[in-house]
């Protein structure tokens, strides 16, 4: 069986490795790194374990990197339960978190997830408990 050949030639070895270094997220800069490697004409081997990834692994992302690009080697976002909070309601919580409690308001010097709970509840902040109940 032949190896899977990278078929996106539109970035350069160079524009890929300055593409790893920009990017934020540590797993697809190794995931380009790798490519970058192999374009650069190291074994598929060499460049699977330089990024700490089997070779099937590779040949998986360079199927993703053909198909998307650079934006397939990122990692797509996985199914997970809802959020119990509307996005506003969640900003509102963090913006308590950065401020800190208020001795004289709330009681305490620093918040645990139990003050938190009982001030969400208190201000009557509906917690949404699925996904059918959109309108919270």
């Amino acid at each position: 069986m032949s190896a899977i050949e990278i078929a996106r030639q539109d970035l350069s070895i160079s524009q890929l490795r300055a593409e790893a270094a920009r990017t934020a997220d540590a797993k697809q800069a190794r995931r380009i790194l790798a490519i970058a490697m192999v374009l650069d004409g190291h074994s598929r081997l060499l460049a699977a374990q330089a990024s700490a990834m089997d070779r099937q692994t590779l040949r998986d992302w360079v199927h993703r990197y053909n198909a998307d690009g650079l934006a397939g080697l990122a990692d797509r976002p996985r199914p997970g339960r809802q959020p119990r909070l509307a996005e506003a309601q969640r900003s509102e919580v963090a913006k308590w978190v950065e401020d800190g409690p208020d001795l004289k308001t709330d009681g305490v010097v620093r918040w645990r997830c139990a003050d938190l709970r009982d001030r969400i509840a208190a201000n009557s902040m509906f917690i949404c408990m699925s996904a059918a109940s959109a309108s919270c």
